[in-house]
C-alpha cells in the first residue's frame, strides 16, 4: 500500500507517477514497444498512471546466482560450478576505471538524474521519431538494474525469461516503478554496485569480476583503463562486441567508450587516446564448470560431495532447492580431500590400471579415528567420452556409484572380529577339509539356515586343521564357512553392521552362511571405512567428506558430522590387526606390504573372476581398491590390465599392488606409528569336535603361496559368488 504523507496527500512515488505521466509512455518508446496514433496515446498513458499504484512498492530482490566453490583440506581449489559464473564484490573491489566507463557508455547524466532522466527520454523520443524507429534508449542505469533482477529472478526458465525482457508497457511501467523506490533506497553507489555485479559480460560471465577473470585473468579492482573500457562496451550486445570472436568490432566498441569518458573528462584526453592506440590484449581464463573439471582427478570426490549435499535436508527441503543451492549459492566448501593422497590414488590407478582396458580400478582412503575421506580415484576418468564415466565407482548407489561388487575374502576380518567378541579365540580350530558341506541348521537373527550346498578351497593341498591366524593368513574358505556356522550368523551381520557395511545397493544384508565368503556387493569406500576400525582400536566412524560450508555472505552452515561408536573391544581389533599383519607379513598379501611402517590387510577375489580386492590399513589411514568389470560381464581370465598379462587375476597380483602404491605415495614423509597387536600363541588349539584332543601346531605359510589361486565355490542364488580361499586373494 502506497504511503501518504501527513495530511493525507500523496507519497513521492505517487507524486512522481502523476508528474512523469508522459515520461512512462516516452520510456516504453524507447524500449522499443511501437505505439499508436497520437490520440490514443493520451489513454494508454493515462491508464499506465492509474495503474502504477497497484504495483507492489518494494521489488523483490533474488540472491544472484553464484559459483560454489569446492576446495581441498588445505583450501586448494577442487572445482567450482555454477548455473552463471559470478563472484559478487563490494564496489571498493572495483577497478574506479570500470565505474566511470560503465557510467560514461551506459548512463552518463546517473549522478545527475533521478531514477528516470527525463532529458534522455525527451532525446530519445525526439531521435527515434526522426529516424521513425527505435534508434536510441534512455532507460537508466537503475531501470537497467531492475530488468536485470527480473531476469535473474527468472532463472535458467525460457518462458519465465522471455516475461522478464517482454517488450509490453505494463514491464516497463513496471520498471520505472521500482527504479524510483530503488533510488530512494540505495542510493547511487550501491546501485551502481549491484549493477556491475549483476549484468551479463558474455562468455558465461555475470558481474564484472568474472568478466575481468574471464577475459584478463585478473581481479575487477585490477583492471586498467583500456580493459575497463572493453568490458564496458560488451554490456550493450555481449555477443556483438566479443573480443574473443570479433576482435575489431570490440576494438571498435571499447574505443567509443574511451572518447566517450574523455568527453565527460572522466579521463584526460591523452589517457583516452593512448588506451586506444593500444591494442587489445587478452588472458582468456576458460569456463572450468562443474565436476568434470576437478583437478588431479577429483571428479569423483567432487561428485560425492555434491550427492551428500544433495541428500541432506539440512541444505533445503527438497532435492530441487538443494540443486539450487549447489548450482547458484556461492558456497565455499572446504572437504576433507587430502591432495597428497588424492594424487596418489589416481597415480597408481593410472599406472597399474589404463583407461581402455576392459576392466576398470577404483580406491578410496579414509582417515581411522575421524572417518574423513581422504581421496578417491579410478582408472575410467569422469567424463562423457570414450573410456569415460560418471558412475563413481567407489561409492553405494545412493551415493552416485552402481551396485556394488562382491568382497570376497576381504570380508572374512569382519567375520573374525564377530567371533572374537562371542569368545572364540584366535587359537580356534577347525578340520577345515579341502571341501566339504556347509554345516547346518545355522541360527540367523530370526530363525535358522538349512540350505544345501558344498564349499572347497583353492588348492586340494589347502586342508587342515587350522587356526585362526593361519586360515586367516591362507585366506581358507572351509575354515571361515565352519567358524560362522559354529558361532551363528547373527553376530556376524550384526558386526557388520557396526563397522558401518551395508550392501552398495541399499538392500538388507542377507543372512546366510556365504557371508563369510563375501558374497554380498559392497563398496570401496565403505570396505576402508570398516577396516579403519581395526585401525582405530575398535571405533567406527562413518565417512565424511566435508569439512566446512560457508554461504556467499560468509555464514557458517552446519554440515555433516561422523558419527563414531565403538563397534568392538580394543582386544578385538589389536587381536585382528595380528592376524592381518600375517597376511602382509607371510600370506596371501605380501605384494601389497608396505616398506618401513606397520600395515595389515586382506586379499580377495571372487569365483569367477569378475573382481579382485585389496582392503587394508595403518594407523593413520585405511584404504580398499578393487578391479573388476563394473557391468560384471568380464571374467578375469587371460587378460592384459595396465600392460600385464594374466592368466587369472587375484587380490595380491593386481589390487595389492595398487594399494602398496597409493599408500606409499599418500604416507610418504608421514608419522609411522606401530599398530597395536596380541601375541598368539599358536600351541594352543581347542580343536573343534573332528580335532579335540588332537593338538596342533599350525604349519607356516609355503614361499610364494600369496601367488597361489584362491579358493572357489559355488552356492545357488550366488551364481558369482567370490571365491574366499584366495591363496592369492
Amino acid at each position: 500500500m502506497a504511503k501518504k504523507r501527513e495530511g493525507g496527500g500523496r507519497s513521492r512515488t505517487q507524486q512522481a507517477a502523476k508528474f512523469l505521466g508522459v515520461s512512462v509512455l516516452a520510456g516504453a518508446v524507447l524500449a522499443g514497444i511501437a505505439l499508436p496514433a497520437a490520440g490514443a496515446l493520451g489513454l494508454v498513458a493515462k491508464t499506465s498512471v492509474e495503474g502504477f499504484d497497484d504495483i507492489p512498492a518494494n521489488l523483490k530482490t533474488p540472491p544472484l546466482s553464484q559459483r560454489t566453490t569446492i576446495l581441498d583440506s588445505d583450501g586448494g581449489e577442487i572445482a567450482s560450478v555454477y548455473s552463471r559464473d559470478r563472484t559478487v564484490v563490494d564496489l571498493k573491489d572495483m577497478s574506479p576505471y570500470i565505474q566511470k566507463a560503465i557510467v560514461a557508455i551506459e548512463d552518463a547524466r546517473f549522478y545527475q538524474h533521478g531514477a528516470i532522466d527525463l532529458k534522455g527520454i525527451a532525446r530519445a523520443v525526439n531521435k527515434n521519431a526522426q529516424s521513425g524507429g527505435v534508434s536510441q534508449g534512455a532507460s537508466t542505469l537503475t531501470q537497467q538494474y531492475v530488468k536485470n533482477v527480473f531476469i535473474e529472478e527468472a532463472g535458467d526458465d525460457p518462458d519465465k525469461v522471455a516475461q522478464a525482457t517482454q517488450q509490453t508497457l505494463g514491464r516497463k511501467v513496471k520498471e520505472l516503478k521500482y527504479a524510483i523506490k530503488l533510488e530512494e533506497k540505495l542510493g547511487k553507489r550501491k546501485i551502481l554496485q549491484n549493477y556491475l555485479n549483476i549484468t551479463f559480460f558474455g562468455e558465461q560471465a555475470y558481474g564484472v569480476e568474472a568478466a575481468a577473470q574471464r577475459y584478463f585473468s585478473k581481479h575487477a579492482k585490477d583492471l586498467s583503463v583500456e580493459e575497463a573500457a572493453l568490458l564496458a562496451g560488451i554490456v550493450q550486445s555481449p555477443t556483438r562486441y566479443d573480443p574473443v570472436n570479433h576482435p575489431q568490432a570490440a576494438t571498435d566498441r571499447r574505443n567509443t567508450v574511451l572518447k566517450r569518458m574523455a568527453d565527460l573528462k572522466a579521463i584526460s584526453r591523452s589517457e583516452a587516446n593512448a588506451a586506444a592506440a593500444r591494442p587489445i590484449k587478452l588472458k582468456i581464463s576458460r569456463p572450468q564448470n562443474g565436476c568434470i573439471t576437478a583437478t588431479d582427478g577429483a571428479g569423483f570426490f567432487c561428485d560425492y560431495v555434491r550427492e551428500v549435499l544433495l541428500n541432506d535436508k539440512a541444505f533445503g527441503a527438497t532435492r530441487e532447492v538443494r540443486s539450487q543451492r549447489w548450482m547458484q549459492g556461492g558456497l565455499t566448501i572446504r572437504t576433507t580431500l587430502d591432495r597428497q593422497t588424492q594424487k596418489s590414488i589416481q597415480a597408481s590407478l593410472s599406472r597399474h590400471v589404463y583407461a581402455d582396458d576392459p576392466v576398470a580400478g577404483a580406491g578410496a582412503v579414509v582417515q581411522p579415528g575421524t572417518g574423513k575421506i581422504l581421496g578417491m580415484g579410478q582408472s575410467r576418468p569422469y567424463g562423457f567420452g570414450t573410456n569415460q564415466t560418471q558412475i563413481n565407482l567407489s561409492v553405494n548407489r545412493k551415493m552416485g556409484g552402481g551396485a556394488g561388487y562382491q568382497p570376497g575374502s576381504t570380508f572374512k576380518p569382519i567375520i573374525a572380529a564377530a567371533a572374537l567378541e562371542q569368545g572364540i579365540g584366535p587359537d580356534q580350530q577347525y578340520s577345515s577339509p579341502f571341501k566339504m558341506a556347509y554345516p547346518k541348521p545355522v541360527q540367523t537373527c530370526t530363525g535358522t539356515w538349512d540350505g544345501n550346498d558344498t564349499v572347497n578351497n583353492e588348492d586340494p593341498k589347502e586342508v587342515g586343521p587350522y587356526d585362526m591366524k593361519e586360515a586367516t593368513a591362507k585366506s581358507v574358505n572351509t575354515y571361515y564357512v565352519q567358524l560362522i556356522s559354529d558361532m551363528g550368523i547373527c553376530p556376524a551381520v550384526t558386526m557388520a553392521q557396526k563397522m558401518g557395511l551395508q550392501r552398495a545397493d541399499g538392500k538388507p544384508l542377507k543372512q546366510v552362511p556365504s557371508m563369510a565368503l563375501g558374497g554380498q556387493e559392497m563398496s570401496p569406500l565403505n570396505m576402508a571405512a570398516a577396516y579403519a576400525t581395526f585401525a582405530d582400536e575398535g571405533t567406527y566412524c562413518s565417512p565424511v567428506a566435508i569439512e566446512s560450508i560457508t554461504d556467499a555472505q560468509g555464514k557458517a552452515l552446519n554440515v555433516p558430522k561422523s558419527r563414531c561408536h565403538n563397534a568392538m573391544s580394543k582386544k578385538t581389533a589389536d587381536t585382528v590387526n595380528t592376524l592381518l599383519k600375517g597376511v602382509v607379513e607371510d600370506g596371501t598379501g605380501k605384494q601389497a606390504g608396505l616398506k618401513g611402517r606397520d600395515s595389515a590387510g586382506k586379499t580377495g577375489t571372487t569365483d569367477s573372476r569378475y573382481a579382485a580386492w585389496f582392503v587394508g590399513y595403518t594407523p593413520n589411514a585405511a584404504g580398499a581398491v578393487w578391479v573388476g568389470d563394473p557391468r560384471h560381464q568380464r571374467q578375469m581370465y587371460n587378460i592384459t590390465i595396465g600392460g600385464v598379462s594374466h592368466d587369472k587375476v587375484y587380490g595380491a597380483d593386481t589390487p595389492g599392488p595398487i594399494w602398496r602404491d597409493m599408500m606409499s605415495g599418500a604416507l610418504a614423509g608421514r608419522p609411522s606409528p606401530a599398530l597395536p597387536t596380541v601375541p598368539i600363541d599358536d600351541s594352543k588349539g581347542k580343536g573343534d569336535d573332528a580335532n579335540k584332543g588332537k593338538p596342533h601346531a599350525p604349519k607356516p605359510p609355503k614361499p610364494g603361496n600369496g601367488d597361489k589361486p584362491g579358493g572357489g565355490w559355488h552356492i545357488p542364488g550366488f551364481p558369482d559368488i567370490l571365491g574366499g580361499g584366495d591363496g592369492g586373494w
